[in-house]
């Protein structure tokens, strides 16, 4: 039945499509792109410092490098040979046929080069006048695009997943979209990015929790694999839980919201965390990546309120 429903898909969406393009790009993953600059900008609005137009660049580029690394996510497993018949995950465009591995090639080189004009753009604001940075902000883009590539040629396969979450979905997003409006990073920028690289790391622990089996026998060396389902089981929780609590810095002065907010994304966090310890593995955890990813969502709603209200 499973095959007859892959097939009926594969001849509704045409080779190379629009259709075929957005199940590539995943745009549902663009809350992880979202949520730092979201947080970033909520810094700089409350310290006084907010310049809207190179924090909208900011989302720009966080968003065509998140599609970006979906692309060469695509294209590089499927050159491996990992996205095999038992996958347990969303369908990949390259695998099922929907994009050939030519576009997908051209696609990956006009994202990546529509990120590099966004990120050029940041330089400068909206006359193109003054500069909002220096080398070092071309500096941390490259920094970005080589390890787009890197992370799922190379280190992915080695377990360096999650610490490069905490560095490219936290320090890197929130401290860069703060650094081109205020032209600094204060402790706040550092607990904050911390806040954030630990909430969309647990998408990623959904993932590897998922498919701790599959990445056995891919070669795929991930935290879970090295370490055990408990390890993943519990990774996952007590990434939540201390983010919430790290919320609590921002609570100073006894700031009501910075005091019950947290309370609601943990709530949810632990309820998500229930129901992934239920059901435990199969293509059934892909509803935990749904609810994950609304959890994310909140967390970056809640931590923007609470800096707000500081």
């Amino acid at each position: 039945m499973q095959n007859i429903l892959k097939i009926k898909q594969m001849k509704e969406i045409k080779q190379n499509s629009f259709p075929a393009w957005l199940l590539a790009a995943r745009p549902k993953t663009l809350t992880g792109a979202i949520i730092p600059v979201l947080v970033g900008t909520a810094l700089a609005f409350t310290d006084e410092q907010l310049r809207v137009t190179p924090a909208l660049l900011c989302l720009l580029f966080a968003c065509g490098m998140q599609i970006a690394a979906n692309l060469i996510n695509d294209l590089f497993d499927y050159l491996k040979g990992t996205d095999r018949e038992d996958r347990l995950g969303p369908e990949r465009a390259c695998a099922q046929g929907w994009i050939t591995p030519g576009a997908m090639k051209l696609g990956i080189i006009l994202t990546v080069t529509f990120s590099c004009l966004a990120g050029c753009g940041i330089l400068y604001d909206s006359w193109g006048l003054f500069p909002h940075g220096g080398w070092e902000l071309v500096a941390l883009g490259v920094f970005c695009v080589v390890f787009a590539f890197l992370y799922t040629t190379v280190l992915s396969y080695q377990g360096w997943g999650d610490l490069l979450v905490l560095i490219f979905f936290g320090f890197i997003p929130v401290g860069g979209t703060y650094y081109v409006q205020a032209y600094t990073i204060t402790p706040d920028v550092i607990v904050a990015s911390l806040i954030c690289g630990l909430v969309i790391d647990t998408l990623l622990v959904v993932n590897n929790y998922r498919d701790r089996d599959q990445d056995v026998l891919s070669g795929k060396r991930t935290l879970i694999v090295r370490f055990g389902e408990p390890f993943g089981r519990y990774l996952y929780l007590w990434l939540g839980i201390i983010a919430a609590c790290l919320c609590f810095r921002f609570a100073w002065g006894w700031n009501p919201a910075g005091i019950i907010l947290p309370f609601f994304y943990l709530y949810a966090h632990v309820r998500t965390w229930k129901r992934m310890v239920q059901i435990r593995s199969g293509k059934k955890l892909n509803s935990i990546l749904g609810e994950t990813s609304r959890n994310m969502l909140l967390m970056g709603i809640i931590l923007s309120m609470i800096i707000i209200l500081h």
